[in-house]
């Protein structure tokens, strides 16, 4: 079954592109954005995304053909432009016939051509408006940006900022993230220019996810994030807990120690070896314009987010969350959200529409 119950369709650029019903996009989260909450997206007519940064390849291969035996809506697949195996996830993704292709770092031009001309959607994420004019000119077929109120890693400038200067900037979809959780953020996005939204904590906080629910649980009863260097090095937005203000406290001497053994503890749980994982981080060291010092914290992430999110321990681990915790307060299931979202954008768009006629007798403008 696909499609949310709802017969409101909200046409845009970015449904025309992707073939999904709504203009809704479900991000890739690590350790969250598995086959379970992605089926349930694209079952619904969103644009579910696998996030394979915390998998394996052959982990990446059976989630992809777990989505296709549960449906067969179009979904996505995550990517780290910069890992060492990404020639490798991206055959397989054309193997696969997946239809969309995002990363959280710009892919190179020939990467995107390579996705292209193997008929896939090539959505770049980005958080700023030069990066966005960047990929776009390297032939991407639509930009998610993401402004300060998403979470996980994240930037200084606000979404209200941010999105009108990339819609302005590039003639392709732009998919805005950073804030939004209801039809009246999809509403305000589509009124900016965007062709959709993308949500991270919303559909975290869905009872198709897979997070233990006593973590969903925190979520709903903390409902207050701060932007921190520590977990990786570079500012990432979390839900304030115990653990991150004792991170805070930490120093810098602690939090390499503590990176260096999370680092044996990701090798050994994703099989790589010690001269991958010194790959990867030159690659990450390059490309983000690192020191040693923070690609060494950067290991920290997927163990200490691994620890909240599948392991259930919120008390051992971070928990990457957007500013719309706050007001967040439910577990709807992903086909009863969406269809609330799209129905609420299309009254909000329908209630503009009476601005336009002005007051009865009154002189036009």
């Amino acid at each position: 079954m696909s499609g949310a119950d709802t017969g409101q369709v909200l046409d845009t650029p970015l449904t025309r592109l992707t073939g999904v019903r709504h203009p809704i996009v479900q991000t890739g989260m690590g350790w969250v954005a598995g086959p379970r909450l992605v089926t349930a997206v694209a079952n619904a007519g969103g644009l579910g995304v696998l996030a394979s940064a915390t998998m394996t390849l052959d982990q990446l291969a059976d989630a992809i053909r777990e989505v296709k035996d549960r449906t067969d809506a179009p979904f996505g697949v995550n990517l780290r432009a910069d890992a060492g195996d990404a020639g490798d996830r991206i055959d397989l993704l054309i193997k696969e016939g997946v239809k969309v292709a995002s990363f959280a770092l710009a892919p190179k031009r020939e990467l995107i051509a390579k996705l292209k001309d193997a008929g896939l959607v090539v959505i770049p994420s980005v958080g700023a408006r030069r990066h966005a004019e960047k990929v776009a000119g390297w032939g991407a077929d639509a930009v998610l940006v993401q402004g300060g109120e998403g979470g996980g890693h994240t930037g200084p400038v606000a979404t209200t900022l941010l999105l009108p200067q990339v819609v302005d900037a590039v003639d392709i979809p732009v998919i805005a993230a950073g804030g939004f959780f209801d039809g009246r953020g999809l509403a305000a996005a589509l009124a900016y220019g965007a062709a959709g939204v993308a949500m991270g904590t919303r559909f975290l906080l869905t009872s198709d996810s897979s997070v233990p629910d006593a973590v969903k649980q925190v979520y709903l009863k903390t409902g207050e994030t701060v932007v921190t260097r520590q977990v990786d090095g570079m500012p990432h937005r979390v839900l304030r807990s115990g653990l991150v203000d004792a991170l805070e406290d930490s120093g810098r001497v602690g939090g390499l120690v503590r990176a260096l053994r999370n680092g044996a503890r990701f090798k050994k749980l994703s099989g790589m070896s010690w001269r991958e994982m010194i790959a990867d981080g030159k690659a990450m060291k390059h490309g983000k314009d690192l020191s040693w010092s923070q690609v060494l914290m950067a290991a920290n992430t997927p163990m200490l987010l691994r620890a909240a999110m599948v392991d259930g321990r919120p008390d051992l681990g971070v928990m990457a969350s957007g500013q719309v915790v706050g007001v967040i307060d439910d577990l709807p299931d992903c086909a009863g959200l969406i269809g609330a979202i799209v129905r609420q954008a299309a009254e909000a768009i329908a209630a503009q529409q009476s601005y336009l006629a002005g007051r009865k007798g009154a002189e036009p403008v």
